[in-house]
């Protein structure tokens, strides 16, 4: 009886210190935005389910020789359905400056795709477009120029940001 209760407890703990090791899928990232010494962190809400929720982001003056982020500029939270699946700067309406595009796939069978655009100037933070209900082979990007009738080759993205998370 005894060793059945420890063989119980052995098992019961292998579980939950697996189910606490699982790394963190959450999308995380901290960017410099091209040309500037600004930082962006985009990040799926804390707390919430995988496919659905929220994500922030966030802008840092990036200039402290201490961290990147102790100088928090500007935010937005936004909704979201799916999992945040990349971060692009790729310039959308034609101003030949770069917003930051934050790209999120639907979770199921079909994939869809959607995409938020922020521009950025001086301390300010603003939501430009969105895209959503793409087919999951699209270009958001190409979706997003389209709103602004901003030719097809036009500045291609800078910088790209995948899965991975971290800082």
């Amino acid at each position: 009886m005894k060793r059945t209760i420890i063989a119980s407890f052995g098992v019961v703990l292998l579980a939950a210190l697996t189910y606490g090791a699982e790394r963190n899928l959450r999308f995380a990232k901290k960017l410099q935005i091209p040309g500037l010494p600004e930082v962006v962190v985009v990040a799926e809400g804390d707390f919430e389910p995988r496919s659905i929720g929220s994500y922030a982001l966030r802008l840092y003056g990036g200039s402290s020789k201490k961290s990147s982020t102790d100088d928090f500029l500007v935010g937005l939270i936004r909704p979201r359905n799916g999992t945040v699946e990349a971060v692009k700067f790729d310039d959308i309406d034609g101003d030949d400056r770069p917003e930051i595009v934050v790209i999120i796939r639907a979770v199921g069978s079909g994939g869809y795709l959607s995409a938020d655009a922020f521009r950025y100037r001086t301390g300010s933070l603003e939501w430009v477009a969105s895209v959503a209900a793409l087919d999951k082979g699209a270009d958001p990007i190409q979706a997003l120029r389209g709103k602004f009738k901003v030719p097809a080759g036009r500045n291609s993205s800078t910088q790209t940001d995948t899965r991975e998370s971290g800082g």
